[in-house]
């Protein structure tokens, strides 16, 4: 490239370009709006804005904790989804809080119609219908379009019709459009998600500027005719009677609607059949399909294989939207031909007579090769270039918006020169989604779990805004009004936790008639009522009865009072728990809080072993801590790094 020209073309100077108006994008261009910046987003289809082009619900088991950290810090998803669901349901009640988790059905076009309209409205933002075809640096700046070791300058981006725009940070957000093809059996198109246009041309550019791309795929079922099941035949999913909003700034009533409902079935050993008589059709076992696809959202022909003692398997009917017959079937995700798709659906019970609106597909993309992000979600070999959502290696619309809000920030950040906001494991199911993604060699389309979170006891849904507000606030994205609640409800706490552990009852009559009362045994001594809500039986509001000291919460919202109970609960109860964690965590802070320097040389580290050494000199850890987490450092390994960095 001979330098950069603009004759002929439109040319415009901006802080931030966003590529992708998915969830990811939206909460990157909102965040770096809100901040004051000078923000494009460009889509290859306004029409595709917040676009859901699988399941029609957001949160879900783990998935429900980053949307409420997402809205803690300043994020939109919570709030949209808190306008536009049909349904919402609190996964997980007969477990512990730890592992509640918050779903909601959402109707998919006004979820889209609603987050389009909040950027429409937003200051300091564009929306730009246009493929972005080209990533500029310095390096085309010089006109040798070189790459070598030295970290390369973001310039701006051009697009396919030859626009140009300068920006001091570029997102990229492009979920499962790059060099996107869909499958469908023998049949394969080569579009993005619904049909929509592929983007085709940004693969070039980013590796020739070094970036390492790979290819994933991911899948979608059928829609089907609401009005061609027998939904009598399925078991009816009702949601709860209740509703517990995402967002903490949602007042609850507005969301006590009159709620959809969604249905359950099964297959059967005949869908089974018909499955296994055409894998060699699937794509696949075919070998057509060349990227890696998700473990934990697997295509109904992956389940008949690789569960053959499985008899059948759960199906899923959600409508998607109240404006609309489509019916989602969830668990029955498919490459396999249409005709083979249809046959396998009408074995199911109530869907003997299925219409499919849609049929289902497989998508494969181009993402981001692991080891090329820093904690911040910046690129190490590009300045200024962050990355968000699938293109970095993880599924699901939740877990793309929370990275899409960091990488926002963290843009931000950097244009006005402050360093990054990075969460750690102990703080945030934020943090353990990047360090886990920015550490690890994932090797297929990374989903949130529980299960993933070593403090999630710590890192529960309900006290998000607790852990996380004071860096909305800082951030500039919380108001000073939401983050004074959230400091008078962390006091009001904190002392009521304290009190409840010095008002001591005797073993009188009127105790012991209230615990006969309750169905717990007795006491035969003074007991702090601290100790009797740790019962089962009993909870903070139960006790009050035996405590005429109780403060009046006086002045202050019917919400919030709600919260404080629940969080003193909670804390009583797993007060034990709660201790070991924290010591866990102390330990975890220690590690760190080590810090590596950027230009360590890994050759100059003896005794390490030469698999380690060629891990950290391509990870590049920032910390101790980090470089114990990625795979094929030993613990004998971070000992002798320690030793050295000491």
């Amino acid at each position: 490239m001979e330098g950069i020209t603009t004759k002929n073309t439109i040319h415009e100077v901006v802080d931030v370009c966003v590529v992708g108006a998915g969830h990811a994008g939206c909460e990157a261009a909102l965040a770096c709006a809100r901040l004051g910046l000078q923000t494009v987003i460009f889509t290859v289809s306004v029409d595709s804005i917040a676009l859901m082009p699988c399941n029609p619900n957001v949160g879900g088991s783990s998935k429900g904790h980053l949307v409420r950290e997402l809205d803690a810090l300043g994020g939109e998803m919570g709030k949209v989804i808190d306008q536009t669901f049909i349904q919402s349901k609190m996964l997980n009640c007969s477990k512990g809080p730890a592992v509640h988790s918050l779903r909601a059905q959402a109707d998919k076009a006004e979820y889209t119609r609603e987050m389009r309209k909040r950027l429409e409205h937003q200051e300091n933002l564009m929306i730009r219908q246009a493929e972005v075809c080209e990533l500029l640096t310095d390096a085309d700046l010089q006109g040798d379009g070189s790459t070598d070791k030295k970290r390369q300058q973001l310039y701006g981006i051009r697009t396919y019709t030859g626009a140009l725009y300068e920006c001091k940070a570029l997102i990229i957000c492009s979920g499962t459009y790059l060099r996107a093809r869909c499958l469908c059996g023998e049949a394969i198109t080569y579009t993005g998600p619904n049909g929509l246009q592929a983007a085709n041309h940004l693969t070039a550019s980013l590796e020739a500027h070094g970036v390492k791309l790979r290819r994933f795929k991911t899948g979608t079922p059928a829609r089907m005719d609401r009005r061609s099941l027998d939904l009598s035949k399925m078991e009816v999913q009702h949601g709860d009677p209740r509703v517990v909003p995402f967002s903490f700034s949602t007042d609850p009533e507005s969301v006590q609607i009159e709620q959809a409902d969604c249905y359950l079935t099964y297959t059967s050993e005949e869908t089974h059949r018909i499955i296994r008589a055409n894998l060699d059709r699937s794509p696949i076992y075919a070998g057509v399909i060349e990227g890696t696809g998700p473990r934990y959202c697997p295509s109904i022909e992956d389940k008949v294989v690789k569960f053959p003692e499985k008899e059948r398997h759960q199906v899923f009917l959600e409508p998607e939207g109240l404006h609309t017959d489509e019916m989602y079937v969830g668990g029955m995700s498919s490459s396999l031909p249409e005709d083979v798709q249809l046959a396998m659906y009408r074995t199911v019970p109530g869907m003997e007579h299925c219409r499919m609106v849609r049929n289902a597909y497989a998508i494969e993309y181009d993402c981001l090769s692991s080891g090329q992000l820093m904690l911040s979600l910046e690129l190490k070999g590009i300045s200024g270039v962050f990355c968000a959502g699938q293109f970095n290696g993880s599924s699901g619309y939740e877990e793309a918006a929370a990275q899409g809000l960091m990488a926002g920030i963290n843009a931000a950040r950097k244009i006005r020169g402050r360093e990054p906001l990075v969460l750690d494991r102990s703080e945030a199911y934020i943090g353990v989604l990047i360090d886990d993604l920015v550490t690890k060699e994932n090797r297929e389309p990374y989903r949130m779990m529980t299960s993933r979170a070593e403090y999630r006891l710590m890192l529960r849904q309900d006290n998000a805004d607790l852990r996380l507000r004071k860096y909305g606030y800082e951030t500039g994205l919380i108001t000073k009004e939401q983050y004074d609640t959230v400091l008078l409800k962390e006091d009001i706490i904190n002392k009521e936790l304290a009190r409840l552990h010095e008002v001591i009852v005797g073993a009188n009559e009127k105790v012991q008639n209230f615990l006969q009362a309750h169905g717990t045994t007795g006491v035969k001594k003074g007991t702090s009522l601290a100790e009797l809500i740790c019962r089962p039986e009993l909870d903070y509001t139960a006790v009050a009865e035996l405590d005429p000291d109780r403060p009046e919460l006086k002045g202050i919202p019917a919400k919030v009072v709600a919260e404080i109970v629940e969080q003193v609960n909670i804390n009583v109860k797993y007060e034990g728990y709660l201790r070991r964690q924290e010591a866990q965590i102390a330990q975890f802070k220690k590690m760190e809080e080590r810090r590596i320097p950027a230009d360590i040389d890994y050759d100059e580290v003896k005794s390490l072993r030469l698999e380690a050494r060629a891990k950290l000199k391509e990870y590049r850890p920032e910390s101790v801590g980090q470089a114990s987490r990625i795979s094929g450092v030993s613990p004998a390994d971070i000992s002798v790094l320690l030793v050295y960095l000491g």
